[in-house]
Parts: structure tokens; sequence; C-alpha cells
């Protein structure tokens, strides 16, 4: 990826936050323009959205869509090419230790790329709680190929994708961390549980994955813990690549799809066609509460730099496009109630994409992904559902629950339980209501342990017949 070119872009684009094309059904909103050459951005626990900005501020933008004028934090920082302020994440314990974490290309004692951890005060980081918790090696005098993405994985280790300085030799060995992927603890320690621990030296036992050229953005999914790295290519293929602990995705041996045994290929890759030159923004959809209908839940949206749009790669492998005509994309995020968010050099813009359609939800104690509740807990299965502009004029709703064994069974209002035929909760009108409580068990001790999947579906007709026009579920493990 080449922040130069963007730079350029934002010069003809500066001046314009026009609306992007998307899917039918969604439509965006503008939150912020006037953002000086952004990055990257991540939501904090509490809602907060805070974008780096390429010259070294760490911005705040509140949950009700304002930009806050103070920075949380200015740095000092080399920002020629794609060097600068670059990466985002917060502790997984933010809410108890406000711990915020960024990557940005430091100037003293040379210059080279650092991670640092700040205390929250507030909007603000608090006074001299920089701490350096990871150094990487000197820069050479090239400016591009950096990295930036941080995040923590679901075992609450920090993962940092670092580029390999234009130097592809970088890439395939152990005695340096660029072209990696590092996993370390939240103050900068090695876990001994890295894949090279035992045979890597010194600092670069926090190597966790190696063989990348530029892996500029990479992700997580929320409930299940899927890895997806994003690198940026050279003059053919851009990759979404599986994270795999030791894996070794190639580069500059392979770009894009190879045959070598020795290399990991790409889950996808895409080609320079149509304007396409950098894979950047992308975002797993599993938010604490969805708002997409169900098929997007767990799919991976990422975009393109300078082609300008967003693809969606369903939970299945099919890609499609999202969004159009964003001037220079560089970030995508799903904000923890369920909205999908853009940011765009071009303008400074953050934009926010809603579905305008029907959706219907279904969380088990207060969560959509997978719940554990151990005996003695109770259980309440709660649904809401919106019906976008308008209302349904002919509807019926469905309970059901998916056992281990394959049978499913529907809750039948008029006997309190469950049964093999499905019987409608409700039929007639239906607008937006909820979340309301469906099903209540006060403690699980009355349920065999195991998994249950619990589903809703709502149908745009009264036929007595369950057809999953809309559609949810959510799991729950009963130990």
């Amino acid at each position: 990826m080449s922040l130069r070119v963007a730079t350029l872009c934002l010069v003809l684009t500066a001046s314009t936050a026009s609306a992007a094309t998307l899917r039918s059904g969604f439509t965006e909103s503008i939150i912020v323009t006037g953002l000086q050459n952004p990055t990257a951005m991540a939501f904090a626990p509490d809602g907060r959205l805070f974008v780096c900005q390429q010259g070294g501020q760490l911005r705040v933008i509140t949950s009700g869509g304002t930009l806050l004028d103070d920075p949380f934090v200015t740095v000092t920082v080399d920002s020629n090419g794609e060097r600068g302020l670059l990466g985002v994440a917060f502790d997984p314990a933010f809410q108890t230790n406000h711990f915020v974490y960024i990557y940005y290309t430091a100037t003293s004692p040379v210059i080279h790329n650092r991670v640092s951890r700040f205390i929250a005060n507030g909007d603000v980081a608090q006074s001299n709680s920089e701490e350096h918790i990871v150094d990487l090696e000197p820069l050479s005098l090239a400016t591009n190929h950096n990295g930036g993405a941080i995040h923590f994985g679901p075992d609450g280790k920090l993962y940092i994708a670092v580029g390999e300085n234009a130097n592809g030799s970088n890439s395939q060995t152990l005695a340096n961390r660029l072209g990696k992927i590092l996993r370390v603890n939240n103050d900068g320690s090695i876990p001994s549980d890295n894949p090279f621990f035992g045979s890597a030296l010194g600092l670069n036992r926090s190597i966790w994955a190696l063989g990348l050229r530029n892996p500029f953005t990479f992700g997580f999914q929320r409930w299940n813990g899927e890895m997806f790295i994003n690198d940026v290519g050279q003059m053919a293929w851009e990759e979404i690549n599986r994270g795999v602990a030791g894996g070794n995705y190639g580069w500059p041996i392979v770009e894009g799809v190879g045959n070598d045994p020795n290399f990991l290929n790409p889950l996808y890759a895409y080609n320079h066609s149509n304007g396409a030159c950098a894979i950047v923004g992308s975002t797993f959809y599993a938010p604490l509460t969805p708002r997409f209908p169900t098929e997007y839940f767990g799919g991976y949206f990422f975009g393109d730099l300078c082609a300008g749009w967003i693809r969606w790669r369903s939970a299945a492998g099919a890609v499609t496009d999202f969004a159009s005509g964003i001037p220079t994309l560089v970030d995508v995020a799903t904000s923890l109630d369920g909205r999908l968010y853009y940011l765009a050099r071009g303008g400074g813009i953050v934009a926010r994409v809603d579905y305008t359609g029907s959706t219907v939800l279904m969380t088990a104690n207060g969560n959509h992904g997978g719940v554990t509740v151990s005996s003695g807990h109770g259980l309440q299965v709660e649904i809401a559902f919106s019906s976008g502009s308008s209302f349904l004029p002919q509807s019926e709703m469905y309970v059901g629950v998916a056992l281990q064994d394959g049978t499913t069974l529907w809750l039948d209002l008029n006997t309190m339980t469950f049964g093999a035929t499905p019987t409608p909760v409700y039929s007639g009108v239906l607008g937006t209501f909820g979340p309301v409580v469906a099903i209540n068990i006060p403690n699980v001790s009355v349920m065999t342990p195991g998994n249950y999947w619990w589903l809703v579906i709502v149908d745009n007709d009264s036929n007595g017949v369950p057809n999953a026009t809309f559609i949810d579920y959510t799991r729950t493990t009963i130990q």
C-alpha cells in the first residue's frame, strides 16, 4: 500500500464527502469530515471511536458522533511515506485498567516503529503515562511497508502486524521481526508458548507468523476467535490469509496462490484490475447486537484503497460487492451495536452504514454469540424485531430450539412447552418491538448439559409454515 498515492488522492478529493453506493437495503450517514490524513480506527468498549491521524494525533469521536477538539494524545512521529501513527487498540480489561495502545513511527533514538501503552483519563491520556512496550528494528531509508495494525486476540495477547520495510528477505528470517505478525503480553513481554520461542533468539521470540509483505490490517472474529490477515501485494495480488500460529505466507517467494507446500495459501486473493491496488480496512461482522440480516453475521468486510470499494466475504467463503465510490478508503470497523463504519482519507471522512430493512435478533443472557451458562444460573432468551420504516401487514413468528442430536422443537404458547410441531407464537400485523423475554429458565440445572441453538423465525405470510423470511439464532452451552 502506498500512502504517497493516498496523499495525492487526498489533494484531489479533500473537498468532497460524497455518498458511497451501497447494496440495496443499506444507507449511510457521514459522521465526521475534515480528519487530517487518517490511517486507522478502533472502537473503545464504551462506544467511543478513536481515529489515528498519520501526523501523530489520536482523535476521539464520542458515542454520539462528535469529534472532540483535543486529541487523546499527540506523539512525535516520522510521517514520511507510509510512516506515522498507524494503529490503535484497547486492553481487554480497559474498563478497569484504562490501557490504550498505539503503533507509530518514532523518531528517537533512531527512526523505528514502536508500540506504546497509555492510561486513559477520560478523553485524554494521563500525563506521562506512556510506556514503550515494543520497539522494533531501525528502519532503512525506505518509508513504505510498515504494517501497523494492532489487536488483542481471544487469548488476551496483543498481536502486532509489522511490514518488511521494503526488503523481502526480512520476511523469511527469524533474525528480525520485520514482515511478521508478533504476539506479546500486554506489557510487551513474550509468551513462552509462542511458536518460535524455542528456536528464535531474544526479542525475535515474539514472532508468531512470518512471510508477510505489508500486513496493513487484520482482525479477529469475536465469537470463534478466527483471525484473518490482509497482506498488501506488490504488482499482482492482494491477499486475505487465515492466521495460523507458526504460519509462513510465502513472501517474497510467493504472491497470491502458489503450489509450494511450505507456504500457506490465501483464503482469497484479488488482482489489480479496475483500479484496485491495496487491501486495507477490514472487520468481521460479529457485534454484540447485530443489525444486519442474519447472513452477514460472522462474515468479513474488507476494502481497497485505490478502487474505493468494500466487499463482503460470507462465513461460507462467497465474496460479493457491498459498497463503492469511497474516496481513498483506509479502514472499516464494526461497532458493538451492529453498525458498519468506514474511514476515508478523501475528505477525512468517518461514515456509518445502517440497514434499513426488517431484521430479527435473538440473544441469550444479552449475548448474540455463544454463551456458557453453569448449573445454578439462569437463562433468558430475548427477541427483538425491526420492521425498518414500515411494518409487515401479515406475519408469523416461530420460536424453536435445535438440540445436539439434530432435533428441532418448537415453542407452543398455549401449553408453554416445546414440541415437534411448528406453532406460531404470534400471527398478525408486526412492527418494531423488543427486546422481549421469550424464554426464562431461572436455573439451567433442569436442562441436560450440552449445546442448544435457540432460533426465531419471522415470516411475511400467514400460512402456518415457517418459511424463514427472517431468521436468527444464538447458541448456549449448558454446563
